[in-house]
């Protein structure tokens, strides 16, 4: 069953059968983008004209408009949010004509035509030069395209290409070099074969005859050179305003009309998941559309089968690569992984074997052979694609890789496991023949690789580890000043949860466990106690006690970590003891019970319930409490701190006292009370308030900061601040509420320093900026202000949440 909530326009999470595990498939293309008003539609790039004026795909993962003609200043615009990009052609424009996903602005110069493409990702953009005598015109020797981006910074990007990227180095849009190519074909190509763009027949040829093995380009020619076609890539030259590409003086000055038309690119794509098709002849496929075949691996060459002689291309090799970034697998313990891709045809219908291989990362400017090769994820021996040419017949079908037991060398599962854990920044993935000498297995496939896991949430240290005090809980860290508990089954807690990212589906329990010590030696107590009885979600506050009485004035230490399960089995997390201490107490029945606090009428505090906090007093204005002893109880002294101390108060004598304790600031306030009486110290108590908002908020953000933290500015005391983490794809923004701010104010002598105010911008999935704790206690009422601008009004947004 899938988890809708858990949906992006790459991601798709289900809950499994076992009711304890889940899937998450991440798809290296949109399978999903956001639909008009809310909701989710198919991708579709098919072009209509919009209300604005301007032409767009019908569903896309970025908004994306050409120009429906004349000033060619907006010939196109891509954007992201607040976020875009937009190229302007140095002239007129005529009305396009539409074709599917594709605009044709014909004759932008004599003989000349400019076809702008969309994708869901993005656009190419292709000049078609179509005779000798449009490539002599001067104007085709230097193309200045004008460039505008609106809360992004354009820079050159690697192997000569464009990077536009937001206030933190992050590139949102991304452009390879430029590329341009003829149309010279491979002459050594049998007519038939040559620019086949459909899959071959059935049929049998007629002896002697050479067959097309299947599309012998990679299919559409503007998308790219095809076997024979002379290429050369152009390095991109951007300023402030414009984008300038050169092209090949020597490609220009053809003659000869079969080598024509010419195609000049370049194209802007989101900078997501990213895949590229490397070949052998130097050409490169970045960010390529499976379009009707796919595109291929392996060696595109002729071979002989049953006596008839098949041909593909003039012996280039192929390498297809899927960039994977780790978006939802954090906070994921990763069981399994598996990685697909339709295989839309082969060479013949005997299967040969295609490898999945661990390498390097790609970029834009990756070329033939491309990055390092490091480690091999599986095997796949099979033959799809052919339909009935077959028999029987083999249809398109998803390849599936996954780790075979029996061949310890495929390590698919545990590399996506390290992926998840942070030790690989992005995986990148390679699909090969594996014999790349075998004409026979070359064997396209499409753009829709998925990488699917299942998971479960990666189990973190539990919190609020203690002895139940009143409404809160104490863990005394010292073995030598242990905290008293005057029952001696007393009730220990611990609040479950899960690594960020891995809340969602957790199922979990919290193990309890005791020692004690006798002379120098810690032996177990008890047996462990599992609690709660059955599985839970994350954040749950598990209580429990000891099922026998504990020793009177034994010392006792006191763990508890979560368990993350998947049907029988589980997973565990940290402690305290391994990480912020044990909790250390002994059991003294004869000690002062938890003493009794009580709220003065004449204070401005009163107590919190399980369902309401009402705010009272404000920052720095002292509560009223009265101490005193539990029924039977002679008390001589008592202590205090509030949960914003890190020490507690001196003794205040007296069997009852009356204390005015301050808080240094706004929020809930947990005030922990010990009592002693002659004989010692006894148990502690403890009582949440609400501390009214004072002067100020008791949290601000405006994210005019740098890092990956933005800083709670209601406090100047880093103990007081709830500090937010920028995660997913959340970033800052130069696009702030008060524009431009002043750094340095003007003197006599020099200027006022200013800079643009910054924001956060939030992408829409999973961008967001949390705080390590809770900064409003629910249970009181609060408000919450934002100043937002939504980067498009065509759907609904949460802001808060």
């Amino acid at each position: 069953m899938e988890v809708v909530e858990e949906r992006t326009e790459r991601e798709t999470v289900f809950a499994n059968p076992d009711g304890t595990t889940l899937t998450l498939e991440k798809s290296i293309a949109p399978v999903r983008v956001a639909a008009q008003g809310s909701g989710w539609t198919d991708p579709d790039a098919t072009l209509v004209k919009k209300t604005d004026g301007s032409v767009g795909p019908k569903a896309a993962a970025v908004d994306l408009s050409f120009s429906l003609g004349g000033a060619g200043t907006d010939l196109v615009t891509i954007a992201e949010g607040t976020q875009s990009v937009s190229l302007g052609w140095p002239g007129t424009l005529p009305a396009p004509r539409l074709d599917g996903a594709r605009a044709v602005y014909e004759n932008v110069l004599p003989d000349v035509n400019l076809v702008l493409t969309a994708t869901v990702e993005g656009f190419r953009q292709v000049l078609e030069v179509k005779t000798p005598e449009a490539a002599a015109n001067p104007a085709l020797s230097r193309i200045e395209y004008r460039l505008g981006a609106e809360n992004l910074t354009v820079r050159p990007g690697a192997g000569g290409g464009v990077d536009a990227v937001d206030g933190n180095g992050r590139a949102v849009f991304r452009s390879p070099a430029a590329r341009m190519w003829n149309s010279a074909g491979d002459d050594t190509a049998p007519a038939a074969a040559q620019r086949s763009l459909y899959l071959a027949g059935p049929a049998r040829a007629d002896e002697g005859e050479v067959v097309p093995a299947g599309p012998a380009e990679e299919g559409d020619p503007l998308a790219g050179p095809g076997a024979g076609d002379a290429s050369s890539v152009l390095d991109l030259a951007v300023t402030d305003r414009t984008v300038t590409v050169e092209p090949d003086p020597e490609l220009l000055g053809t003659k000869d009309e079969t080598d024509f038309p010419l195609y000049i690119d370049p194209s802007i794509e989101l900078n997501e998941s990213e895949r590229t098709v490397l070949s052998s002849d130097g050409d490169v496929f970045w960010n390529f559309s499976g379009g009707d075949n796919g595109m291929s691996v392996g060696k595109c060459g002729s071979a002989v089968i049953g006596g008839i002689s098949y041909y593909c291309g003039n012996g280039y090799v192929n390498r297809m690569y899927f960039e994977f970034d780790p978006g939802k697998l954090k906070g994921k313990h990763i069981l399994d992984a598996r990685f697909r891709v339709t295989e839309t045809w082969s060479f013949s219908c005997d299967a040969r074997w295609v490898d999945l291989e661990r390498t390097n990362n790609i970029s834009a400017s990756s070329k033939w052979p491309g990055p390092k090769k490091l480690d091999q994820m599986g095997d796949r021996n099979v033959s799809a694609g052919r339909g009935s040419n077959c028999s029987p017949s083999q249809p398109r079908a998803p390849i599936e890789f996954h780790d075979n037991a029996a061949e310890p060398d495929e390590n698919l599962t545990p590399t996506v496991r390290n992926f998840a854990d942070g030790k690989i920044s992005r995986l990148t993935l390679m699909l090969m023949a594996k014999s790349e000498t075998d004409t026979i297995s070359w064997k396209r496939f499409d753009d829709d690789a998925v990488l699917s896991v299942q998971y479960v949430g990666k189990p973190a240290k539990p919190s609020a580890i203690g002895l139940v005090t009143g409404s809160s809980q104490t863990c005394t860290t010292t073995e030598s000043a242990p905290a008293i508990a005057t029952d001696p089954t007393p009730a220990l807690t611990a609040t479950a949860q899960t690594e960020a990212g891995g809340e969602g589906g957790a199922s979990l329990r919290i193990v309890m466990a005791l020692d004690k010590k006798t002379g120098t030696t810690w032996t177990k107590a008890m047996g462990d106690m599992l609690v709660p009885s059955s599985p839970v979600g994350d954040n749950f506050r598990a209580t429990d006690s000891p099922s026998t009485a504990l020793e009177e004035n034994t010392v006792y230490r006191y763990r508890a970590w979560t368990r993350s399960y998947y049907g029988s089995q589980w997973l565990s997390g940290p402690s305290n003891a391994s990480t912020t201490g044990w909790c250390y107490f002994k059991v003294d029945s004869t000690a002062p019970k938890p003493p009794t606090i009580t709220f003065d009428t004449t204070g401005p505090y009163t107590p919190c319930t399980a369902n309401s906090c009402v705010p009272g007093g404000k920052p720095g204005q002292a509560g009223a409490f009265t101490l005193g002893p539990a029924a039977g109880d002679v008390n001589t002294a008592y202590r205090y701190k509030l949960s914003t101390d890190t020490a507690w108060s001196s003794y205040e004598s007296g069997a009852t006292v009356k204390i005015a304790p301050v808080p240094p600031t706004s929020g809930t306030m947990t005030l922990q009370v010990e009592a002693k009486d002659t004989y010692g110290p006894g148990a502690a108590n403890s009582v949440d308030f609400v501390v009214k908002e004072g002067d100020g908020p008791v949290g601000r953000w405006n994210f005019h900061d740098t890092g990956d933290e933005a800083v709670d500015s209601s406090a100047t005391d880093p103990q007081l601040q709830d500090n937010a983490t920028l995660a997913g794809g959340a970033a800052r923004t130069g696009q702030g509420r008060r524009g431009e701010i002043t750094v340095t104010p003007a003197t006599e002598t020099t200027p006022a320093e200013k800079v643009a105010d910054s924001g956060l911008a939030l992408d829409g999935t999973t961008g967001h900026a949390a705080t390590a704790g809770p900064v409003v206690d629910t249970r009181a009422s609060y408000t919450m202000a934002a100043w937002v601008r939504l980067g498009a009004d065509s759907r609904d947004a949460i802001v808060m949440g």
